[in-house]
């Protein structure tokens, strides 16, 4: 027997809170040139030496297909180029590019404001406990 009752539906209200959070960082990164997936990928690049793209994929929780697509306009763009390890090219890392280092700094303050302003309409502290939740949330099922 189903059920019509959307408030018991925990897949809905998570996708229809993350569509809702997304439209508000979507707003604030559109004045940088980008997306929040891109911002993301971005971001896990600028945190070290460049990623291979299957630990790209898992750290942003997407298949390799998906990925593909989102990094095509950053490669198009120059934000990102993909290079070798050692003296075998089967280890290629997506690494940042000067232009793209320059594009996550721009797109930074424009995440600062997605965040204050997600902060000033949910709370500070609600807003921290959420993310809390959530990354033990993703963490949980990531050990299944």
């Amino acid at each position: 027997m189903h059920s019509n009752n959307r408030q018991s539906d925990y897949c809905f209200a998570l996708r229809q809170a993350s569509r809702h959070i997304s439209k508000l960082y979507e707003r604030h990164f559109s004045e940088a040139g980008i997306t929040p997936t891109q911002f993301s990928i971005l971001r896990m690049l600028g945190g070290g030496s460049g990623l291979t793209m299957a630990e790209l994929a898992k750290a942003m929780v997407m298949d390799r297909t998906t990925l593909v697509r989102a990094l095509q306009p950053l490669f198009r763009r120059g934000f990102v180029a993909v290079s070798s390890e050692g003296q075998s090219n089967r280890r290629l890392r997506v690494v940042l590019t000067s232009p793209g280092w320059t594009k996550l700094d721009d797109a930074a303050a424009h995440w600062a404001a997605a965040q204050a302003s997600f902060e000033r309409s949910f709370g500070p502290q609600q807003a921290a406990h959420l993310q809390s939740e959530l990354f033990r949330m993703t963490s949980a099922v990531s050990d299944r």
